[in-house]
């Protein structure tokens, strides 16, 4: 994963690194088990990533033909059986990306093929039922790539921090999201679960610009400044969810966030990965090719 940028230093993989085929999963992977220090690793490294903004653009536009072969294949073998699917989790901090990475990576994909939910406060219906309850009403279906705005996360985050269970049972949710997890690999789905790590200055620059501009005031709440009061909770909060519930089936990536050209491309990049991993196959036809030929031209 990325370090932290030394005094007087580029933050790694910065300007004149190339992207090349280098994997980027294994460079961003949380290792099952290890300890997660969030200070240790920059927000605004590009690690493995193109050497500026233009080439970063770039390089996320020449992915959207594969992703988007890849998505059609994925949908197709769900119509012979094939149960895979793709769920992707986005967890961060307010301003750290989560629809903008919907806007313009999912943008590549077909919408007719992807099913998006985001995640607010629990209703007064959900409240009553388990926490998992709802994250398993929006699961994707067969062929579909799912995308998650916040998730079941939440509920070992601003649960945490603003105590708002018993910290007995908030700590017997981490194994509860554990074997949920693994229930969803073991159905076909891949989970890929992104942290876009934003900075704290680069968190104030952007609610800074949504006061500064009444084109983005509908996308302010005041209470973002009370959260943003929080930092140290919320930074604790997660390196906890990080470290608990990085699994070899589900593991964790930590994205560096405040350059949003690289946040893009490497969601691109992960998402471009996992699905070429799944490799789906369109099915075969279940009639003669030669037959059906024959008939059509005679019509």
């Amino acid at each position: 994963m990325a370090k932290k940028e030394q005094p007087g230093k580029k933050p790694a993989g910065g300007a004149g690194k190339s992207c090349g085929d280098t994997p980027l999963g294994p460079l961003l992977r949380v290792p099952a088990g290890e300890r997660v220090d969030l200070a240790a690793l920059h927000p605004a490294a590009t690690p493995a990533g193109p050497r500026d903004k233009a080439a970063g653009v770039a390089a996320t536009a020449r992915m959207a033909e594969p992703l988007a072969s890849l998505q059609e294949r994925l949908y197709a073998a769900s119509t012979a059986g094939d149960r895979r699917r793709v769920l992707l989790v986005l967890q961060g901090m307010d301003t750290s990306g989560k629809g903008g990475t919907v806007k313009h990576v999912i943008g590549l994909f077909n919408p007719s093929g992807c099913r998006i939910k985001a995640f607010k406060a629990p209703t007064s219906e959900e409240r009553n039922y388990p926490f998992l309850w709802r994250v398993m009403k929006a699961l994707p279906q067969p062929g579909e790539v799912g995308i998650f705005d916040r998730s079941h996360y939440e509920d070992v985050l601003i649960a945490r921090v603003r105590e708002l269970v018993p910290r007995s049972r908030l700590n017997r949710r981490y194994a509860e999201i554990n074997r949920f997890e693994n229930s969803l690999a073991q159905d076909g789905v891949t989970v890929l679960k992104v942290f876009l790590h934003i900075s704290r200055e680069e968190q104030g620059e952007r609610l800074l610009e949504r006061l500064d501009n009444p084109d983005k005031h509908w996308k302010f709440n005041p209470g973002d400044i009370d959260e943003r009061a929080a930092w140290p909770a919320y930074q604790e909060a997660y390196e906890l969810a990080l470290e608990r519930c990085s699994t070899e089936v589900a593991p964790w990536y930590v994205v560096p966030a405040d350059r949003k050209w690289y946040r893009n491309w490497a969601i691109s990049k992960l998402l471009l990965e996992h699905l070429e991993v799944v490799d789906p196959q369109y099915p075969k036809g279940d009639f003669d090719v030669d037959e059906c030929r024959a008939r059509l031209v005679a019509t």
